[in-house]
């Protein structure tokens, strides 16, 4: 018999009923040190008090209007991202599935916009995610999230991630109409695009009059030490979509766009019921306050290469369990050399530490951007514990 939610996740049989800072408490009583974040989604921890306080005023003052009437919470939240990112403009949506979808309209309305209406397709990477919506199900690299819900929306292609002579190659099409790439492949493995590839990419979308657009859903809001992970390269793209860490937990994603990128946009091309409400736009323009202060920055890009080389220390001396540490900033990955299932299950039963999930084998590190020394220190000494623990066993 089917249960009354519908059974699409492969559920861990825990349930929370609080949390404060880094810790989550079950409601059988137990403390779980969580490095997941509700995927890369929680970036100033639990109950941060700054967004509890926000987010509570608003709610008794005024939660939803609609998008029939000016939000002026959206214009201040507009504004700084703005004052603080290469875009000229932004659309609020509800989540990153919804962000990609909005900025896959932007890119190809600017090629209608310019006369070339034939320019439709976009050009993605293997590796990637990009949401499970039926049009970002097949931006995304992987077929057997596909598998049943054909057929394939049309008009996406896939090379492979880092290679440009294959990114150049699809970009001479015709039919090309901008490039998608992760800065940072989450889902996918946790692949960092090198700052190389991230100017090659704009360099080729510029000779071939292409948009550029960048999915920091998961690695942007400060998690790779930037506030967006693209300013390593020093490089902007023409559209960026955004959301998990940007609401910090509530649900809210954002399309920002280059006034060039966002020229064919109009009124009645694009819209959302709920997006950019008053509710969501409080609650993540006192994340991005927050985020945005470079000593903030600062002490993510610390505190990373602080748990990092740490990590690459328990690698060396657990090779046998843990193959490589990849990643940017508190992004972090473990390739695994046994099955990166049993890492995570070990972390959360024995160690009582909670981490994710991903492709190729790899478990996810993304603990909250306010992490400090003593919080790295303790997560070191149990995943330190686990891969003892499981090295003991394959012996």
């Amino acid at each position: 018999m089917v249960t009354s939610v519908m059974p699409t996740y492969g559920r861990i049989d825990i349930a929370f009923e609080r949390g404060e800072g880094p810790y989550l408490y079950s409601t059988d009583g137990r403390r779980f040190l969580d490095f997941a974040t509700g995927i890369a989604t929680n970036s100033l921890g639990h109950a941060h008090p700054k967004l509890v306080t926000a987010i509570a005023d608003q709610a008794a003052k005024l939660m939803h209007v609609s998008n029939l009437y000016r939000i002026p919470e959206q214009e201040a939240l507009a504004d700084k991202l703005v004052a603080t990112s290469f875009a000229d403009t932004v659309f609020f949506c509800n989540s990153g599935a919804e962000s990609l979808e909005g900025s896959i309209k932007v890119a190809r309305r600017y090629q209608f916009h310019v006369g070339q209406p034939q320019r439709t397709k976009i050009i993605c990477c293997n590796h990637s995610f990009h949401g499970r919506t039926l049009g970002t199900l097949s931006a995304t690299d992987k077929e057997a999230y596909r598998e049943g819900f054909g057929p394939r929306v049309q008009g996406f292609t896939h090379v492979a991630f880092g290679n440009l002579n294959e990114m150049r190659d699809a970009a001479a099409a015709e039919d090309a109409a901008a490039i998608l790439v992760e800065p940072v492949q989450g889902e996918g493995g946790i692949f960092v695009a090198t700052p190389e590839y991230l100017r090659a990419l704009r360099e080729i979308a510029d000779e071939f009059g292409l948009m550029l657009v960048f999915d920091e859903v998961q690695c942007g809001m400060g998690r790779t030490g930037r506030l967006w992970a693209h300013e390593w390269a020093g490089i902007a793209p023409d559209i960026m979509a955004t959301a998990k860490g940007l609401g910090g937990g509530f649900p809210v994603g954002a399309v920002m766009a280059s006034e060039k990128a966002a020229s064919g946009m109009k009124p009645g091309l694009h819209g959302s019921t709920y997006g950019g409400n008053p509710l969501a736009m409080v609650a993540a323009k006192t994340v991005l306050d927050v985020v945005s202060e470079p000593a903030f920055l600062e002490h993510v890009e610390k505190t990373a290469a602080s748990l990092c080389g740490k990590l690459e220390r328990i690698a060396g001396k657990h090779s046998s369990v843990i193959e490589e540490v990849r990643g940017a900033g508190l992004l972090i990955g473990l390739k695994c050399r046994v099955p990166a299932g049993d890492l995570q299950t070990a972390l959360r039963e024995q160690q009582g530490m909670l981490t994710v999930g991903a492709g190729e084998n790899v478990l996810r590190v993304l603990p909250p951007l306010t992490i400090d020394e003593s919080h790295v220190s303790e997560a070191v000494e149990k995943i330190d514990a686990a891969c003892a623990g499981l090295a003991r066993h394959a012996a």
